[in-house]
């Protein structure tokens, strides 16, 4: 069996902390450090123990060292880490930029929705995307889209406001008030009966994979945050953490929308 340099007292905390599941900034606030310098005692710890993830970490720290890796698996755990580098480099980029957006937008929605449903399109790999505002009684409409087909942008432009069914995404996320992940819409029984929703979504958006994500302000439904796959290929929970953060932004936006229109008419 291959050894490793141990650990020094330091690198053990902080490989155990973030092992547990604690952020670069819990750590260095529980040891006085600046958080680039946890992120240089890990990256030495990485290398110490060769584990290239937080799973391979909690393993190797109570168990015995693994065997030697052979060079394609060293040069495929590189590939892996350097894409997910660029993936959270895009994501940490995108967020800042959704950020800004919305600080400096002055409850401007068209400036604001129209590009988070881009970053959200985009980083989540989906065709199209749609931000629906909550009217009550299960009753929404399409405020904003993004790569929309146009049969089924215009068949929303048509209904307006329009109830959706209690066995659809959007009537089903209304009920739970939780993320509803649909593999394949036209898997469902709801696909072969009459409901006009389903039938749109499939068959005029082409829709395959869907996703559908409450917009809590408080515990106040304000709309729904969904984004659309052509093909079957269901969201991971990678994305649907994504997407989560999109929709929360774009609450804020809504939220700061409201408030800045309230306080016009205030002062007018």
């Amino acid at each position: 069996m291959q050894s490793h340099p141990p650990l020094s007292p330091r690198e053990r905390q902080i490989a155990e902390a973030y092992a547990g599941g604690a952020t670069y900034q819990q750590i260095a606030e529980s040891l006085c450090l600046a958080p680039s310098t946890v992120r240089t005692h890990l990256a030495a710890i990485y290398r110490k123990l060769e584990v290239s993830s937080k799973l391979e970490l909690m393993a190797r720290l109570d168990g015995p060292a693994p065997e030697p890796r052979t060079q394609p698996e060293l040069s495929s755990a590189l590939s892996e880490l350097a894409l997910s580098l660029e993936e959270a480099l895009a994501r940490e980029k995108a967020l800042s930029e959704v950020l800004r957006i919305i600080s400096d937008a002055q409850g401007d929605l068209d400036q604001v929705v129209p590009r988070i449903l881009n970053y959200a399109l985009d980083l989540c790999d989906a065709e199209f995307g749609i931000l629906f505002e909550y009217h009550g009684d299960r009753r929404f409409g399409a405020r904003f889209s993004k790569g929309i087909p146009e049969p089924f942008k215009a068949w929303m432009e048509a209904r307006g406001v329009f109830a959706a069914g209690p066995e659809t995404g959007l009537g089903r996320m209304v009920y739970q008030r939780d993320v509803v992940n649909i593999i394949d819409v036209k898997s469902e029984p709801l696909y072969q009966s009459d409901d006009p929703l389903r039938f749109a979504t499939a068959d005029l958006g082409g829709a395959r994979s869907f996703v559908a994500i409450p917009m809590l302000a408080a515990d106040r439904l304000v709309g729904a945050f969904t984004i659309y796959r052509q093909t079957v290929r269901p969201f991971s929970q990678h994305s649907l953490q994504l997407a989560r953060i999109f929709a929360d932004q774009s609450v804020i936006a809504l939220e700061n929308a409201r408030l800045v229109s309230a306080a016009r008419a205030r002062d007018g």
